[in-house]
This record gives C-alpha cells, structure tokens and sequence, in this order.
C-alpha cells in the first residue's frame, strides 16, 4: 500500500509562532483519518499543508507521492478533494446545484462557458445520489440549509474523483439532526472501499463517523497521539488534547466526551 500522506519533522512558522512543530504522521491509501484538537490546536494549518495551499517551514511534506517545494501544487491540487468554510463561501449562491458539482470537474468555482461531457453530468448525478442530496439537483446553493450544503460541497469535492479528500469542519455549524445526517453519510462513505483515503477535522468526538479508522490528536502544534482510532482514543489522550479531565464513552461504534468533576489540567 502506497501512503498518500507523509509528513516527517514538519514545522510551520509565522513570525515569532509555530503553529505545528516537528510533525510526524503517514496516511495510507485505504485509511480514514480524524483529526482532533482545541481551537488553536493547529488543525487548519496542518489541513492546508495536506492540501496543497500551504509549504512548510521546516521538515518534508510528501501528498500524493510528490514533495512539496518540489512539484507545481496547481497540478497537484486537482488530485485532492476539499471541503471547508473558505471554499463554500467562493461557491455562487445563484448557481444550481447540479452545476455547483460538475464544475469541480474542471476544477473551477461557478459555470462559464465551458462544456461538459454526459459522463460528467451522470458522475455528478450519481455523486448527490451517494450523499443522499438527489433531491436537490434543480435548487440554486443559495436557497439550501447548511446541512444540505455539506452534502452539496462532499459530492463537489469527490467530482474529479481524487485520490485524497480533506473534509474540514463539515459538521461546523449544524444542529443535531444536520450533525446525525451528515455523520450517517460520512460514514457511508468511510466504509466504501472505492472512497479515497479520507480526512475529517474536527472539534468533537460526537463528530466521529463509525467506520474511521484512526485518529490524530493535535494540541498547540504538536502531536499529542496518532494511531488506530479504537487503540488511540482515549480519555487520558483526550484530557491532554483539550486540557481538561475528560471522560469517554463509546456505544455503537459513536464517541461522546464530557468533563469530569475537578480542575482544569495544565
């Protein structure tokens, strides 16, 4: 198995802050990663740098079999699926959503005057059918809930079908039952052997879909325990990642965390 993901001693600075520092860590093909972390834990800067959009200080960072600092990222990028904030809010409002989806086939953010072949139109189809939003199809992105905007922009995401998809705080944002809906769909797709090896960001335990497979756990730039989900995640790994006593619980394959009676931890 080939890894799609190989960082080795990585450091980012800006200015007088290191916002990761020394990171080590490898994703396989087939694998499915989560990464967890307080606010200022260093997780956008850890996903832009697995994205493509960001070159590190210090240390190698491989995506794809390339190095970056060694290969044009504009030919790289195409290859890896992205979803965030950032690249929802590029996404016209008036565009529909059939069109929001096959673009992403050429790469670009809102239709022009380019052509697309029927193959794309189908994948495109087949791709909101996966992410449960077939429904869709005929709205503009604009009149969607947030919920439904998540499903739009995973399927965007897989279009080019690449061969790493980053999903960046997909469920920021949702109420419960958006929350419950997209895990479900995640999941789905975490447990498709076609899917592309997978990272999800988050804040949360809760947020975690059954069927990932290993966790990163990220605490002011540093990496505080990468492994197998089930042998990694762990209240005492979790207390140190969020500074707190923490206790865990797991049912049915869903993590839920909370705060133990007492002090805070250093």
């Amino acid at each position: 198995m080939n890894n799609v993901l190989e960082l080795a001693g990585v450091t980012v600075r800006r200015g007088r802050s290191t916002l990761l520092d020394s990171v080590d860590w490898t994703v396989g093909e087939g694998d499915r990663w989560v990464i967890l972390g307080a606010n200022g834990a260093g997780k956008t800067t850890l996903v832009q740098l697995c994205s493509a959009h960001l070159h590190p200080t210090s240390g190698r960072a491989a995506i794809l079999g390339e190095t970056l600092g060694a290969v044009d990222v504009f030919e790289l990028r195409p290859r890896i699926g992205y979803t965030s904030a950032a690249v929802a809010e590029r996404i016209p409002r008036d565009e529909l959503v059939r069109d929001v989806v096959v673009s992403a086939a050429y790469g670009i953010v809102g239709r022009w005057r380019e052509q697309y072949e029927n193959l794309d139109h189908q994948r495109a189809h087949d791709l909101l059918v996966e992410v449960g939003a077939q429904k869709l199809v005929d709205r503009t992105f604009g009149t969607l809930s947030e919920g439904e905007r998540k499903r739009v922009q995973i399927a965007r995401a897989l279009m080019a079908d690449p061969e790493l998809l980053i999903l960046d705080e997909p469920a920021a944002g949702l109420d419960l039952g958006g929350r419950e809906d997209l895990v479900s769909t995640m999941s789905v797709l975490a447990t498709d052997s076609h899917a592309p090896a997978i990272v999800l960001v988050s804040h949360h335990v809760e947020e975690v879909p059954p069927g990932f497979t290993h966790v990163l756990m990220l605490r002011a730039g540093t990496v505080v325990a990468a492994g197998p989900l089930e042998e990694t995640m762990t209240a005492e790994n979790l207390s140190t990642t969020f500074g707190m006593s923490l206790q865990l619980n797991v049912e049915d394959g869903r993590y839920a965390a909370r705060r133990r009676a007492g002090r805070r931890l250093g």
